[in-house]
């Protein structure tokens, strides 16, 4: 014998469609078909969904978030004679009371916060191919480019802004070496150039310089890197890139400033 069984859902359906293939899996020896029917957000839905179940002698179970689409589901069921089982009622309820706390009831939300993860994961792969001017071809994909030079926090920033969803690129500021071409087909509004005071950071490379045992030379030396400084603001100035003054402030503010201002600039 051929059983149908309808999953239901306010969002794809896919959860319920694997609980139920996890269920089916202890049935080997059962013939089931699963359709699927996900977006059900309303009265309509909810009626129109048990009367195909009904001409079907189908099966429904369902994901429905929202109580009163629930209560619908079930009334409904019950005056056409259909069997239906509730997969998400029963884990909300119990939650409700461990937590003394109402559930959202936001359809789809499962599927936001786990394509808001895969974002992240995608990000920080992204950060990381693109750290220190690496792969400079593919800066057209690239929400952020932060260009600084040496010890300005650039990685660091680039690894926050990942975490919180944005593909970030970093590229060091060198004298003599020149910047990826790559970059002059950026829209200026996604680059930034931080800088720092001369001397703040001649104390972050020389504590760097003695922490590796390495020459400090012009490295940490401070008419050098004030030199450097200039030269590198002097470039953003001409290039119409956003300029951010790191001198004192934390990752989280920096980026908060940065991320800002990209928002402002698209709005």
């Amino acid at each position: 014998m051929s059983y149908t069984l309808h999953v239901v859902s306010d969002a794809t359906g896919e959860t319920g469609e694997r609980v139920l293939r996890s269920a089916l899996a202890q049935f080997p020896d059962t013939d089931a078909e699963i359709e699927r029917f996900g977006g059900v957000r309303n009265a309509d839905q909810v009626r129109e969904t048990v009367s195909r179940a009904r001409v079907q002698g189908a099966v429904i179970l369902h994901t429905l978030v929202s109580h009163e689409l629930r209560r619908l589901m079930l009334s409904e069921c019950r005056k056409q004679d259909v069997d239906a089982m509730d997969l998400m009622g029963p884990v909300l309820d119990r939650l409700t009371a461990a937590f003394r706390t109402r559930p959202q009831e936001q359809p789809g939300l499962f599927e936001q916060l786990r394509e808001a993860r895969t974002r992240v994961i995608e990000a920080v792969d992204f950060a990381f191919r693109h750290d220190d001017g690496q792969n400079s071809a593919d800066y057209e994909n690239a929400e952020i480019i932060l260009l600084g030079v040496s010890r300005t926090m650039k990685t660091p920033l680039c690894l926050y802004l990942a975490n919180r969803g944005w593909f970030a690129a970093n590229v060091p500021v060198v004298q003599g070496v020149a910047l990826p071409a790559t970059l002059n087909g950026v829209e200026p509004r996604r680059v930034f150039g931080l800088t720092m005071r001369p001397a703040r950071l001649l104390e972050l490379r020389t504590a760097r310089a003695q922490y590796l045992h390495m020459s400090s030379g012009g490295y940490a030396d401070l008419p050098s890197i004030r030199a450097e400084v200039h030269e590198a603001e002097s470039l953003f100035r001409e290039r119409g890139w956003n300029t951010v003054d790191v001198t004192g402030k934390s990752i989280e503010e920096i980026a908060r400033q940065m991320i800002d201002l990209r928002r402002l600039e698209e709005s």
